[in-house]
């Protein structure tokens, strides 16, 4: 085969020749660009991410801070509440044994009235007309002597007599006054 050559004309080679689109060095600029950017955005969102667990964990033992005075806080209201329950508690059964005493001295005056009715007393004569006595103690004079109360056992039944035949008593001597307690005993004082 024979080649003639003209200096002046290109020469064809046999593969053709491509384009580059894209150069090498501008290809490796353009990549280390893109994962540069990339690994920026992924440590922003990394940053941020630790901010905001961060600001959660912060938050969090504040929170649990709070529930641990909250359990404090409720150890005192359950103490004070129990104070006061059991002042109010201790309040009622005074009162109660208080009611009862006085129930109690009611019943035995009652007792006494209906085993000595004032007909029977009476001896005929219009003004001398024995005194009865009868005292109750109220709740307000018994609840100062809270000592007292203590001693005393809470519900006293006074036992009830039987009922003998009614006798007239003896009449009354004029120089003496009589007088009946709560509790059953009689005294005599003498008149000047």
């Amino acid at each position: 085969m024979t080649t003639i050559s003209d200096p002046h004309v290109p020469t064809v080679a046999a593969e053709p020749i491509e384009p580059q689109l894209l150069d090498r060095d501008a290809s490796r600029s353009r990549l280390a660009v893109v994962v540069g950017v990339g690994l920026t955005l992924f440590a922003v969102l990394n940053a941020t991410a630790a901010i905001y667990l961060y600001r959660g964990i912060t938050d969090l033992r504040v929170v649990e801070g709070r529930l641990e005075e909250l359990g404090a806080f409720e150890q005192r209201i359950v103490a004070r509440l129990d104070t006061v329950n059991n002042g109010f508690q201790s309040r009622f059964e005074r009162l109660d044994s208080q009611l009862q005493g006085s129930f109690n001295e009611v019943n035995g005056n009652l007792a006494r009235l209906e085993q000595n009715p004032p007909s029977a007393r009476d001896d005929g004569s219009a003004g001398a007309a024995e005194p009865v006595v009868v005292t109750t103690s109220t709740v307000a004079d018994a609840s100062s002597n809270t000592s007292d109360i203590a001693a005393e056992p809470a519900a006293v039944d006074t036992p009830r007599p039987a009922k003998r035949k009614s006798t007239a008593p003896p009449a009354p001597n004029p120089s003496y006054q009589r007088t009946e307690t709560p509790d059953g005993k009689v005294y005599y004082r003498k008149i000047n």
